[in-house]
């Protein structure tokens, strides 16, 4: 479970003091899949980092199963980050001039997964999102879908229990932004995990089980979009297109 619990973040002092948090508020039960709705400017990226702990509010607690992160020291956070967290970007932020598995790679080398490890995991990220036969490929030499693809294989390479993505479609033709969106609901109905996407994609956001809408820095409304519970699962399945 997370909890947010009057987080409020500011920028800059006095005149030029700005609030882009202001006492917000929610619970996200596990396996959940969250949309953090609303327009540009309106905090919800900012929202984004505090939760998964890339930026520090100077007021509130986020708890991750009971833990607040924002009282760890700097390394355990990196560490919770590391292990538990993954993430997905609108901008890809793909390694160009590295092939697909030392991208994927990456993830398990700052999480210190041991090197017998690492290739089944790689493998099995890899098979998931149907880019096996692009192993050796240069991430520059890849098409837009299969950039945001990889990507996906990286959030996961770590079998996170979060995922947070920051606008994932947003680069996208129609078409390649649906089965982008099929992969990553069913990575989170397979196994249990949570999904966080940050989106000003009203149709997007509908798909979710929890829109929480952001405007101005706060919480204009939570709404529950499937009125059931979620059973997380804890195995490791391949995504289902």
């Amino acid at each position: 479970m997370i909890e947010v619990r009057g987080v409020t973040k500011t920028y800059g002092k006095k005149q030029n003091k700005f609030v882009a948090l202001d006492q917000i508020n929610f619970t996200i039960p596990d396996g959940a899949s969250v949309a953090i709705l609303g327009k540009s400017g309106s905090g919800k990226s900012t929202l984004m980092h505090a939760m998964s702990g890339l930026d520090r509010p100077e007021v509130g607690e986020i708890l991750v199963d009971g833990i607040d992160i924002l009282k760890l020291k700097q390394k355990a956070v990196d560490t919770f980050r590391a292990k538990k967290i993954g993430f997905i970007f609108q901008s890809f932020f793909v390694q160009a001039n590295e092939t697909v598995v030392d991208n994927v790679s990456l993830p398990l080398e700052v999480a210190d997964v041991p090197r017998a490890e690492r290739t089944k995991r790689i493998d099995a990220a890899l098979e998931s999102v149907e880019l096996t036969d692009k192993r050796k490929s240069k991430a520059k030499n890849l098409s837009g879908g299969q950039k945001q693809r990889l990507a996906i294989a990286r959030a996961i390479v770590n079998q996170p229990r979060i995922i947070f993505a920051d606008e994932p479609t947003g680069n996208l033709d129609s078409a390649t932004g649906e089965k982008v969106e099929d992969m990553l609901f069913g990575y989170n109905r397979n196994n249990g995990v949570t999904l966080i996407i940050v989106t000003h994609d009203a149709d997007l956001a509908e798909k979710c089980d929890i829109l929480i809408n952001i405007k101005d820095g706060k919480v204009a409304s939570i709404i529950d979009n499937k009125h059931q519970p979620v059973t997380p699962m804890h195995t490791i399945r391949k995504i289902q297109l």
